[in-house]
């Protein structure tokens, strides 16, 4: 009986860490809980390991710190000597620190407008340039006058086919209008800023993890 609770015991000090690759935070103490997802049998456990202080960040700046898992287990046992963490997520991660201040919503909103009018003149550009270059006017004209037996007037069926088809094409490409979504599948533009900040995160670690001072690719 006695050697069951002691193995219950045990059970109850196992810990699961699922810790994100990074993570953004704004203040210069960082607990456990503001990096991983934490489970254990016994709630108490659980809630010392949330508690858990395992960054402090010095530098008053806007900086990213790389922090290895092995740190926080080793932590986690000098807390207690009895605590078994099983890690299931990221081996390195990253602290991505950010000075406290207060939200501008105008320079926010101004940012927004900027980035739209720019995307907004490219994709024109672009359009632009792929109908004159496969002279797409002139193969509009031609149809018309095969079909309807006289010159297009420059505005016809065609054009107006063609262009309500871009617009459907481009909001069933980008899988979303304004704030409404297609599906839930996410869209071009969201699987790219994922495949960019993973870009940036294994950067991050592989560049923290050499040891050669006089290798430098920058």
């Amino acid at each position: 009986m006695s050697s069951r609770l002691e193995a219950d015991e045990i059970m109850s000090k196992t810990v699961y860490l699922n810790i994100s690759e990074i993570t953004e935070v704004r203040h210069k103490e960082i607990q456990l809980k503001d990096v991983a997802d934490i489970y254990c049998d016994d709630s108490a456990v659980m809630n010392k390991c949330n508690a858990l202080r395992i960054y402090t960040i010095h530098d008053d700046k806007n900086k990213r710190y790389v922090v290895s898992v092995l740190d926080v287990i080793k932590k986690l046992t000098e807390m207690d000597s009895a605590i078994e963490a099983n890690n299931v997520g990221a081996i390195n991660f990253i602290i991505d620190y950010h000075k406290p201040k207060p939200p501008y919503w105008m320079w926010q909103w101004i940012k927004t407008i900027v980035v739209c009018i720019i995307c907004f003149c490219g994709a024109s550009f672009a359009i632009m340039t792929f109908n004159n270059d496969a002279s797409v006017p002139d193969i509009f004209n031609e149809i018309y006058r095969l079909v309807m037996g006289e010159e297009s007037g420059g505005f016809t069926i065609l054009e107006v086919s063609y262009s309500v088809g871009l617009a459907i094409g481009i909001i069933g490409f980008f899988n979303h209008f304004a704030k409404i979504k297609i599906n839930t599948d996410p869209t071009p533009l969201e699987v790219e800023m994922r495949l960019y900040e993973d870009n940036i995160s294994k950067t991050l670690i592989q560049n923290d993890g050499r040891k050669e001072s006089d290798i430098d690719v920058s």
